[in-house]
């Protein structure tokens, strides 16, 4: 990474750190909300960003970190350090368990497995007593929304320095490889089987630390909304929409789109989902490869990039 890049990196995180005391209480929700949401994208970046495969199972374990986190403080009086490690762990072994076996899949078929994985896990939460069936459970209020802030940033930060590594390591060459070629990355010598696990054990840590940091900051779990379908879908939105495979990309476009659906939301109400729909249309047709590439292929080709996209993605 260049020191230009470090040195932007660190002053725009010092400015995000510096919300909470200089913004209002609007600027720290959604603040809040972004950073998040951003972990999330960052997270299922490690995974379907580096190695391809896109998956639609992370929300099971933001909901396993949420509920973690919950049945901890709620049912046990743990702390809430206690109750995210919970989560993360129980988040982590999941992983495990079902990427050995739905990570030999490939193309639509990994996709289609780790849609089932969401209902099924929904479904199990819904009928266990310890986590209050389907009716939820309620956490210890805590009014203290710049804890939470500096929570999310701080975690989103982490993550990010993560993904970073990775993009640098001999490691996340071999993620690469597996989705350049995964039977010629195999042949030379990558264990695809164990890259691919470790990398969704990755994206489950930092997915259910953030399901555990929403869990008590909202105070209230249930099962519709510890596994909502649509999270995930956010999730890859947001990588795509910045660039999946990149470092800052998912958390550019979370932070963008993340924007751009509030200010729909409060001028026109009800249009905004279809007008968000159109502008993550759009943006995928005439830019697949993400914010991140735009700067760069406007510079080498100008207005003819958009149309280029078009022609090479057969689109």
């Amino acid at each position: 990474m260049k020191p230009w890049t470090i040195a932007l990196g660190l002053i725009i995180a010092a400015a995000l750190a510096a919300v909470p005391w200089l913004g209002n209480d609007v600027a720290i929700q959604f603040g809040i909300n972004a950073l998040l949401l951003a972990t999330l994208a960052q997270s299922w970046n490690i995974l379907g960003g580096f190695t391809g495969y896109v998956s639609f199972g992370n929300s099971v374990f933001y909901g396993l970190g949420t509920y973690g986190t919950a049945i901890a403080m709620a049912q046990f009086n743990l702390p809430f350090g206690v109750g995210l490690a919970i989560g993360a762990v129980v988040a982590m072994l999941c992983a495990v368990l079902v990427g050995i076996p739905i990570l030999r899949l490939r193309g639509p078929y990994f996709a289609i497995a780790t849609l089932g994985l969401n209902g099924a896990m929904a479904a199990i939460i819904s009928n266990l007593p310890i986590a209050g069936t389907n009716i939820g459970l309620v956490l210890p209020l805590t009014r203290n929304d710049a804890l939470f802030y500096e929570l999310a940033l701080g975690l989103l930060g982490v993550c990010t320095l993560t993904v970073a590594w990775i993009a640098s390591s001999r490691y996340g060459m071999g993620l690469i490889a597996i989705r350049e070629d995964e039977d010629a990355a195999g042949s030379m010598g990558v264990n695809a089987t164990l890259y691919k696990v470790t990398a969704l054990v990755l994206s489950a840590f930092f997915t259910a630390l953030a399901g555990g940091i929403h869990a008590y900051w909202s105070t209230f779990v249930d099962p519709a909304g510890a596994f909502d379908t649509t999270l995930n879908v956010r999730m890859v939105i947001m990588c795509v929409f910045g660039g999946p495979g990149t470092v800052f990309g998912p958390v550019i476009g979370a932070f963008i789109l993340s924007a751009i659906y509030e200010v729909l939301a409060s001028e026109i109400s009800k249009a905004a989902v279809l007008l968000f729909g159109l502008v993550i249309v759009f943006s995928v047709v005439f830019m697949p490869k993400g914010l991140t590439d735009l700067a760069g292929g406007i510079g080498r080709s100008g207005w003819r990039y958009f149309f280029r996209n078009i022609r090479e993605n057969r689109l």
